[in-house]
């Protein structure tokens, strides 16, 4: 009988993971991508800057983790942006709104106590692979 299949995705172009975990497991088609924050990959600390500018280089990341599960940005059907602090809400969605486009997955946004790294923000997405159609109902 066969089963379904997970397969673990790992890339050297996002920062590597900073516990027990993947930065990526598929199953089917369905992606379900880790927290990715504002660090970059090659000195393993966040970027300088400010909200915005870990925003900018944690979607990057998430962007990269797709690419190498044969995904993109435009196929993220639920994303959630988790703040330390609500107050950084409009600059985190300047950044978002660069890179997600219409139609726009399905979204939340939490404000937590602390995040990893001392991190200001962090973004988790579940995606899909191979071919999307897009139906709008009003």
């Amino acid at each position: 009988m066969a089963g379904l299949i997970r397969k673990i995705i790992s890339t050297p172009n996002a920062s590597r993971p900073l516990g027990p975990y993947n930065q990526a497991v598929q199953i089917g088609q369905t992606i379900y991508v880790s927290g990715c924050i504002g660090m970059d990959k090659d000195s393993s600390k966040l970027v300088s800057g400010g909200v915005a500018a870990e925003a900018e280089k944690a979607i990057k990341n998430l962007e990269n983790i797709l690419l190498a599960a044969d995904s993109s940005l435009s196929k993220v059907i639920k994303s959630t942006v988790f703040l330390e602090d609500m107050n950084d809400f409009g600059a985190v969605n300047e950044v978002y709104k660069k890179y997600f486009k219409e139609p726009f997955p399905a979204r939340s946004c939490i404000q937590v106590a602390k995040l990893p790294g001392g991190a200001k923000m962090e973004i988790e997405v579940v995606a899909v692979s191979g071919p999307l159609e897009t139906i709008s109902h009003l």
